[in-house]
């Protein structure tokens, strides 16, 4: 299948797929925040006019170069993920894949009904994905992580590569010997990765962007060269971006013209990627 970035309503897409064609899906949907997720990209430049004064008295003027975003406000976001899960499903090959990432404030309801979609059976692993930066609040325990919920179609048959998976250092190498240091460990389901930084060469100004590491751990374990990985709330495109890395083909879906932007400068340059504009879908 070639590569595709379609801009359209992700319902409307997952209704055109073909039943069990799909080996991974990841997604990461809005948090249901209540807030609007923002991103501002700016630099500064000399001048005597400037709104900004650094080193010995020297005045700089704030330029924004772009700015991202969107509402992450839903009145019932269960409602809105029920009709999108239940065609993931539906795409998903007898051995995919489904991994849901989301916080703290929704987890345990998007569960329930992920359980009901998928079945108890088939839920396989909460990954927590921890990280440690940004403001901190004095109020209760700073929320310093995500979650992302596996989920296997067949509990019995899904893709999951040990020996492919990127090992990680031991956090007492004195404790296991030499050769078992050497090798590294086996992530366990907490994930210690940094969130994408502000002077990252990965950063592209997307507010909800999530780190390259992350990402191709999940693709490195649950799929395999040639497969076909969909996320149908593509937002910055990092799934494409990691599945041109590692030989898979990939669809991306976002409704947002933002994403698509973003999308269009990241993979500027990249032939075998078929850009569709789809209409949304008619209420």
């Amino acid at each position: 299948m070639v590569n595709q970035i379609i801009f359209s309503d992700n319902l409307t897409v997952l209704e055109k797929l073909p039943e069990n064609s799909i080996q991974l899906i990841y997604i990461d949907p809005p948090f249901n925040t209540g807030h609007t997720q923002a991103r501002t990209r700016i630099r500064t430049v000399s001048s005597e006019k400037g709104d900004r004064v650094g080193f010995q008295g020297r005045r700089y003027e704030t330029q924004v170069l772009s700015e991202s975003g969107y509402a992450d406000k839903f009145d019932n976001l269960l409602s809105f993920l029920e009709p999108r899960l239940k065609e993931a499903y539906r795409v998903l090959t007898p051995n995919g894949s489904l991994y849901f990432h989301i916080d703290y404030r929704e987890v345990h309801y998007c569960k329930i009904l992920l359980d009901e979609i998928f079945g108890r059976e088939c839920f396989i692993n909460e990954i927590i994905w921890a990280y440690d930066y940004g403001a901190r609040t004095r109020k209760r325990w700073p929320a310093k992580h995500d979650n992302i919920l596996w989920y296997a179609k067949d509990p019995e048959n899904y893709i999951f590569n040990y020996e492919d998976i990127e090992r990680i250092p031991y956090m007492a190498p004195g404790l296991v010997g030499e050769e078992k240091a050497k090798r590294g460990k086996l992530p366990t389901d907490t994930w210690w990765h940094t969130i994408v930084g502000t002077n990252s060469k990965e950063k592209t100004g997307y507010p909800t962007q999530k780190p390259m590491g992350v990402i191709r751990r999940i693709v490195q374990a649950s799929s395999n060269p040639g497969d076909t990985v969909l996320d149908f709330f593509a937002g910055s495109g990092t799934i494409g971006a990691v599945c041109l890395e590692m030989g898979r083909s990939f669809i991306l879906v976002d409704n947002n013209p933002q994403a698509i932007e973003v999308m269009k400068k990241r993979f500027e340059g990249v032939k075998d990627i078929e850009w569709v504009i789809a209409l949304k879908k008619s209420s």
